[in-house]
């Protein structure tokens, strides 16, 4: 199955001119001043930006950069600026902002999914592995974390006693047929191989 799951969208490193950053005059004397961070409206921006993402990546790309302008620290706006970003196959500036979202929302498996979606397309097997067992680690049962790893596994021949496993649970879990019947078939395949 070559499908990929679904990019995660939750809910740049520019800033924008958008009116969430201050300006002041400085000098070599004077010391620099902290922009002022509004985290709410950040978290706004990125909302709005959501509804665009597929339909107007260009205009949902400008509402994250503004949304970042506002809180540089905002997660989600960084994870759904680098799905505009991998989108693109721009795979290094997406691998930067969803390092930015993992390490910013540590509890949350959709940057670390994306970052081996990043690792996937850049033929860096080990590192997607990595990164989707990770996802799982950091949200256990995670169905997209799941479904990524064993298709991976599977597709780079790259199977375990885990993968079974993970079968079994995309198999029972999943509400899409494509993934039930698919998961259906590699678990009887891989029964079929002596020694698995």
């Amino acid at each position: 199955m070559t499908r990929f799951p679904r990019l995660c969208i939750v809910a740049g490193l520019l800033f924008s001119m958008g009116g969430c950053r201050t300006s002041s005059s400085t000098s070599v004397y004077t010391p620099p001043v902290e922009p002022a961070r509004n985290p709410l409206r950040a978290h706004q921006l990125t909302l709005e930006a959501a509804d665009h993402v597929t339909s107007d990546p260009e205009r949902a790309e400008r509402l994250l950069r503004e949304a970042l302008g506002c809180d540089l620290f905002h997660g989600p706006a960084h994870n759904n600026l680098g799905v505009i970003l991998l989108a693109r196959g721009q795979l290094y500036e997406a691998a930067n902002e969803f390092e930015w979202a993992r390490k910013l929302m540590p509890g949350h498996p959709d940057p670390r999914i994306n970052l081996a979606l990043v690792f996937e397309q850049a033929g860096r097997v080990d590192d997607a592995l990595a990164s989707y067992r990770s996802a799982a680690e950091v949200h256990p049962g995670h169905l997209p974390a799941i479904q990524g790893l064993a298709r991976l596994q599977i597709r780079f021949r790259r199977e375990d006693q885990e993968t079974d496993v993970l079968l079994s649970d995309i198999e029972f879990r999943s509400e899409d047929p494509a993934w039930r019947s698919w998961a259906e078939r590699e678990r009887i395949r891989r029964q079929a191989i002596p020694g698995t």
